[in-house]
């Protein structure tokens, strides 16, 4: 089994790593086709590759955040992400 945390943000590197998430591949993008069955995603995918990460057996687990309008588009610190309320959110993607 493998866990991947697919981000381009060190703020997010470093929330996971205070969180205690320990992860075995940190990408920038991932291939979807490459997630085994019992592996993990974690990150902020386009639905449809969570649909391709669950197809293949994996669990992916989205990083959610509250955030405001003011916020986006700027690079988050981990401070910032624990304030936005970050947290891993488990979905399960179907296509229909």
């Amino acid at each position: 089994m493998t866990t991947y945390f697919v981000t381009r943000h060190a703020g997010a590197k470093e929330w996971a790593t205070l969180q205690g998430i320990d992860c075995d591949v940190c990408v920038a993008h991932l291939d979807p086709v490459l997630v085994q069955q019992g592996d993990v995603v974690i990150g902020t995918l386009p639905i449809n590759l969570v649909a391709i990460v669950c197809e293949q057996g994996g669990r992916y687990l989205h990083l959610s955040l509250e955030l405001p309008l003011c916020a986006r588009g700027k690079e988050l610190s981990a401070k910032d992400l624990a304030l936005y309320g970050a947290k891993l959110q488990e979905f399960v993607v179907t296509r229909g």
